[in-house]
């Protein structure tokens, strides 16, 4: 069985959340930058009225606080930040799509360095999310390691 076959459902998989992943946070670059010159605050209380959400949540009133301190360089900074992230995402969904070996590493690369910032946050605030996010980015890792050792192995045998 060929490697495209015999690991395209999974690489495709991995292809697919991170293109997904890269296009809303184009989208979400996108929207940050909508908010340069406009009042963010009025904006957010906007959502929060028309959405019916409880102006006095502890939630709403954590995210006003963010947003009230968010000015024109923040926002450009969170900007930049995020299509960078964009970027970096749609090249290892594009990558893994293509089957590229350089994407399995790159993905390997970026997730596995993710990992210790996702376990201080699952120490720091332990829930759910946090540790089910920690286990399919480790299952990612491991999926792909193995997949290259496979690989690997393969083209010793020819």
């Amino acid at each position: 069985m060929k490697r495209e076959q015999a690991h395209g459902g999974g690489l495709m998989t991995i292809a697919v959340y991170h293109l997904t992943k890269g296009v809303l946070l184009v989208a979400l670059g996108i929207g940050v930058l909508h908010y340069l010159h406009r009042d963010l605050a009025q904006a957010v209380a906007h959502w929060v009225d028309l959405l019916r959400v409880d102006p006095h949540n502890h939630y709403i009133t954590w995210l006003m606080e963010r947003v009230g301190k968010a000015d024109e360089h923040r926002l450009r900074a969170i900007s930049a930040g995020t299509f960078f992230y964009a970027a970096l995402a749609l090249s290892e969904g594009t990558g893994l799509a293509l089957r590229m070996r350089w994407a399995e590493y790159l993905t390997v690369i970026t997730t596995a360095s993710l990992l210790p910032l996702e376990v201080y946050e699952l120490f720091r605030k332990p829930d759910v999310a946090r540790v089910i996010i920690l286990l399919a980015n480790i299952a990612v890792v491991a999926y792909l390691v193995w997949v290259l050792r496979e690989g690997r192995r393969k083209a010793k045998k020819m």
